[in-house]
């Protein structure tokens, strides 16, 4: 069996394994909570039938009429400024859920809005985190010249490192700023921030819902706005690192298949020969005078250090060191790779 089949299955049974242990936990914390909370919640309305004489029928109507208005509280929730809050929990996929689209046709848009939104949503950050780590990168760099270190090389360590104070950071200002406009505590406001910036977004704390905050409170609408694009950014980032990280290992391994009929037969397979033969002349490569990796790098024009860690570097990078193996194994393929990088070069018979 394959090293990434073993590997897959291993995360299977890892992330099950995880969600029974997560199922455990809660059940453990929060089953006696809730029980508690139902059934003073049930004394409550019993208390209060008693006291106006309203009927099960009544007490369902007041219950439906309460839980309607209930969006309607912090103001006109379909005007710019709440439909601009709305789009960016869709594109987002933070979804608190304390508003909906009513209308058929709201409905529809949403769902074509979302198709198209996400997965721009998605690349945008995957592509403003990649700068920012490269932005950090140099700025460590500098910052360790300056220091006048003898090793200025900014390790992966390095980056998430500063991943992570990033991260806390962010975490920490926003639960101060919401803590102090929505009255939560700050452990309250931490929890928000994390829930929001993870895109979990429950909904059971959801900023700007005090009473007509949406019209009243422009700076803070716009600072509430601001602070989820920038932190999903943040967060994005961190993430980028580390996720690619991960990849970039896993895409080390070699095919255990492959190496065997290498191995067999002394030659790598015709198209595996092919495609290491063209990704070595697209590189530019030289067989038989290997620059250095940083000059051969400059001449494929990867001018970013974070591409040296990502997966497209890895499999150019395999495959122009497989370009050995085909060039010496097949003369016709050397010959044909010489003339390609030598215009001066002729074709002699073997």
């Amino acid at each position: 069996m394959k090293t990434q089949n073993i590997r897959t299955l291993s995360l299977i049974l890892s992330i099950i394994f995880y969600l029974l242990i997560g199922a455990a936990v809660f059940d453990a914390l929060e089953s006696e909570s809730e029980s508690s909370r139902k059934k003073t919640l049930e004394q409550r309305l019993n208390e209060l039938k008693k006291k106006y004489g309203f009927t099960e029928d009544d007490y369902r109507e007041i219950e439906k009429v309460v839980l309607l208005s209930e969006p309607h509280r912090p103001g006109r929730q379909w005007k710019f400024a709440g439909s601009f809050y709305f789009a960016i929990t869709v594109i987002t996929t933070i979804g608190y859920g304390h508003v909906a689209p009513g209308t058929d046709a709201g409905k529809a848009f949403c769902m074509f809005y979302a198709v198209l939104g996400i997965p721009l949503t998605l690349v945008m950050f995957q592509s403003l985190g990649e700068r920012i780590n490269t932005f950090v990168r140099f700025l460590l760099r500098r910052a360790k010249q300056g220091l006048g270190l003898q090793k200025t090389d900014v390790s992966m360590g390095n980056m998430v490192l500063v991943g992570l104070l990033s991260c806390m950071s962010t975490l920490c200002i926003g639960a101060a700023a919401f803590s102090h406009f929505e009255d939560w505590t700050f452990f309250n406001a931490y929890y928000y921030c994390f829930v929001t910036l993870t895109t979990i977004g429950f909904g059971d704390f959801v900023a700007l819902q005090k009473k007509d905050t949406l019209q009243k409170r422009p700076p803070y609408v716009a600072f509430c706005f601001m602070y989820i694009l920038v932190g999903l950014t943040v967060i994005g980032a961190f993430l980028n690192l580390v996720v690619l990280r991960f990849l970039t290992v896993s895409s080390d391994e070699p095919d255990v298949r492959l190496e065997a009929e290498g191995g067999e037969r002394g030659v790598l397979p015709e198209p595996s020969r092919l495609r290491a033969l063209f990704s070595c002349v697209c590189c530019g490569l030289d067989s038989y005078e290997s620059p250095p990796p940083a000059h051969r790098d400059h001449e494929c024009g990867h001018s970013n250090p974070v591409f040296y860690n990502s997966i497209s570097y890895r499999v150019d990078r395999a495959s122009c060191s497989s370009c050995t193996v085909s060039l010496q194994t097949s003369p016709s393929s050397a010959v044909l790779y010489l003339s390609k990088n030598d215009p001066h070069t002729r074709r002699k018979s073997l």
